[in-house]
């Protein structure tokens, strides 16, 4: 009869390591994230831009909130489709988030041979603000928006209108505006939106929907004038200007924001204690008034809401690309 022997203490020992090892792998998967391994956000723009500078002040707050490091990673290019396909493509974990603006739904019906689906390749987290923008002129330029539009209709053509190119967040609100007030003009794009202020304020250009934190200190200059404001509130930042649908343009109303989204299939666990930490840290009074000086608002929402958001907001970026024939050059 064939005969068994009891396994050595040696064998015994290596088995348990293992049996330990693969059980405490299961736990960190099934649910101790984040643990100690860094977070990174990647921020299709460059330093400074507002997506980038929102990014920067949750980063700062959410660290601290979640127990590790979370990281700002900066990947700018072609209209923040460089840095959308990095996040799209990273391991579903809750270690690699994008965080992205309004532009991220324009970009499927300007961009042709994405790497990546937009809608399918990624879940929406939240959003976390709003960043008005403003339309200026230079200070002589119009006595307001009804000047502006009266002038606009007398010469179709004949006046022209900046953005910070074609497609971004700039180029998007100069269209809502100018097709519900039903005006011809020449859209100028530029690489940025520096030179499109300059070229404002130099009269060579007769509009511009400035983002709100750019245009603010050289409208409190008096370099710039504030008409109305693109949102379809009042900005605290400019109290006194009015929004271009009080000013007589309805259906002029464009909402510019930044939010946080992951890849697909992220676990909802993840997806959820990253919204409700975010939303608080959006709501803390500290955050509130460093974005009230930006010209910035808190803009949060559940998940599956802001998901919803995202899927109606993508189908009315469609609407006004092909309204306005918008190209990448």
């Amino acid at each position: 009869m064939k005969q068994t022997f009891p396994w050595s203490r040696r064998q015994a020992l290596t088995v348990a390591a293992a049996l330990a090892a693969c059980t405490l792998g299961g736990a960190h998967a099934q649910g101790a994230w984040p643990g100690t391994q860094p977070i990174k956000l990647v921020v299709p723009f460059t330093a400074g831009s507002g997506t980038d500078i929102v990014a920067r002040l949750v980063a700062e707050k959410l660290g601290p909130a979640l127990g590790t490091s979370v990281i700002v990673d900066n990947r700018p290019g072609a209209g923040g489709t460089l840095g959308a396909a990095i996040a799209a493509k990273a391991p579903a974990d809750g270690y690699t988030l994008l965080v992205h603006s309004a532009g991220h739904l324009v970009n499927p019906w300007i961009y042709k041979g994405l790497s990546y689906d937009t809608l399918k390749d990624f879940t929406g987290v939240t959003p976390m603000a709003s960043l008005p923008n403003v339309l200026v002129t230079s200070p002589s330029h119009f006595a307001d928006v009804k000047d502006l539009v009266a002038k606009a209709k007398a010469k179709p053509g004949g006046l022209n209108y900046g953005s910070a190119g074609n497609g971004s967040a700039t180029h998007m609100n100069a269209e809502v505006f100018r097709l519900a007030a039903g005006v011809d003009a020449q859209h100028v794009p530029f690489r940025g939106t520096p030179e499109a202020m300059t070229e404002v304020m130099a009269g060579r250009v007769d509009w511009f929907f400035a983002p709100m934190v750019s245009a603010l200190p050289l409208i409190k200059s008096g370099k710039l004038k504030a008409l109305a404001v693109g949102t379809a509130g009042r900005s605290s930042a400019l109290p006194d200007a009015p929004t271009t649908v009080e000013a007589g343009v309805p259906g002029s109303a464009y909402l510019f924001w930044v939010g946080l989204f992951a890849p697909a299939k992220t676990p909802q666990p993840v997806v959820e204690r990253l919204q409700a930490e975010v939303a608080k840290i959006m709501v803390s009074p500290e955050l509130k008034e460093r974005l009230e000086k930006l010209g910035a608002e808190p803009f949060t929402m559940p998940s599956a809401q802001f998901n919803k958001f995202i899927a109606d907001e993508t189908a009315k970026a469609q609407q006004v690309v092909k309204a306005a024939a918008i190209k990448v050059d």
